[in-house]
């Protein structure tokens, strides 16, 4: 891996209506020939990525989007894209003609504030004319950063590039670490890694290469190891691991060749904290309990691939549910960006850690299904739920353990 993957780099999205310029602003950014320019509107029609290193805030991914107001039945298919978009953006750039501001401008920075996405307005081709000075005043009243702009020649590039330095996420500059702060400069994390079919040829999956490389950051020792060798590995340690890491799928043997007062968790955990939310969902969780005959369940996969032999999403979740509740359940599966927009019908959505997307994304879709009703968790604590081992594979997370004992004090 010589590059950052496209789930660390800041999301920056641009929108706005047809031919105002959206593409030919973000070549002159990049100053590359990133999408294809046009006097025809909707030329742009998938969405365009282009990452790069945007200095000094670091890798960010430009995202070049249909415009929000195409017409007919592809252009719908477009728009349909482009809203799609709108879940993972960090950070909006808004486009509209210099003069013309109207209701799907108006439209898409309600979307952005409902969203909490924070924005940065410009004003293009204003070598044709300037845009009214009281809409401008009020940006600056809501405190939305407004930038003058003529791609066309040139001009307020530079200042559209503070604009974006100014405007990024603190959550993004200040993101949360993956394993590091558990374990500690000069302490020892075990790391649990199977190769099963699955596993890609040649490498590891990104949740592993990314707590391996926390670690390192974090001046932590780190030691590999496949679950078969995890005992004998312990054993040749001259004090026991600050953290036992494994992949969730080999939760059972690696809790019991892991000593009790050694902390245990999953790659799958981590990622819900670090791509999600881990107390909502340590408190999804719970709703297994009450999972009952014909229930829905979805289960949700960032990733698309082919799966083959005992899948973790088709077979083994699925398995160990119905293990778990005695109960005949619903379950259906969705891959990639493919979510229902309606949410109702489900009694719980368990969803991969979301390790290919940026946190964004994934924060997206607990508060969608927040706002439904319906509960929702994620693989790593799913296996460990139904397996009976969820308050070990908590245990390095004291809030969230502290949540469900509380919530199970409740329920008692």
């Amino acid at each position: 891996m010589t590059t950052a993957p496209k789930s660390l780099r800041l999301h920056i999205a641009f929108f706005g209506r047809r031919n105002v310029g959206k593409s030919s602003l973000l070549n002159a950014l990049t100053r590359q020939q990133v999408s294809i320019v046009s006097p025809v509107a909707g030329t742009t029609t998938d969405p365009v990525e282009k990452p790069m290193e945007l200095l000094p805030l670091g890798p960010v991914l430009f995202i070049d989007t249909a415009g929000i107001d195409d017409t007919g039945e592809l252009g719908a298919l477009r728009v349909q894209k482009t809203k799609q978009v709108l879940d993972r953006t960090d950070l909006a750039v808004l486009v509209a003609e210099a003069g013309a501001w109207g209701s799907f401008e108006e439209k898409i920075l309600r979307e952005l504030a409902g969203r909490k996405t924070p924005a940065v307005v410009v004003f293009n081709k204003i070598d044709a004319g300037e845009p009214d000075a009281v809409l401008v005043a009020g940006f600056a009243g809501q405190k939305i950063r407004v930038v003058k702009t003529s791609a066309a020649r040139g001009t307020g590039i530079l200042e559209l590039r503070q604009a974006l330095l100014d405007s990024a996420p603190p959550d993004f500059i200040d993101s949360p670490a993956i394993v590091g702060d558990l374990v500690g400069p000069g302490e020892m994390a075990v790391l649990v890694v199977p190769i099963d079919k699955e596993a890609p040829k040649g490498r590891l999956i990104q949740p592993q290469v990314l707590a391996i490389r926390d670690l390192l950051d974090s001046d932590a020792y780190c030691l590999v190891v496949k679950e078969r060798e995890l005992r004998s590995a312990l054993d040749r340690l001259k004090s026991p691991p600050k953290l036992v890491v494994t992949d969730s799928q080999a939760f059972l043997k690696v809790a019991a060749d892991t000593p009790r007062n050694v902390p245990l968790t999953s790659f799958s955990i981590l990622m819900s904290r670090f791509k999600g939310d881990l107390l909502a969902q340590v408190r999804g969780t719970l709703a297994i309990e009450n999972l009952r005959r014909d229930d829905r369940v979805l289960i949700a996969e960032a990733c698309s691939h082919h799966p083959i032999g005992e899948d973790i999403g088709r077979v083994k979740i699925p398995r160990w549910l119905a293990q778990y509740t005695g109960e005949k359940l619903r379950v259906e599966h969705v891959q990639g960006r493919d979510f229902p927009a309606d949410l109702a019908d489900y009694k719980l959505v368990i969803h991969c850690g979301a390790c290919m997307w940026n946190r964004r994304e994934m924060l997206g879709r607990i508060l969608r299904c927040q706002q439904a009703g319906v509960p929702i968790t994620n693989y790593g604590l799913t296996i460990a739920y139904s397996l009976g081992i969820f308050e070990r594979a908590l245990q390095p997370f004291p809030a969230a353990l502290e949540f469900f004992r509380n919530a199970e004090r409740k329920a008692a």
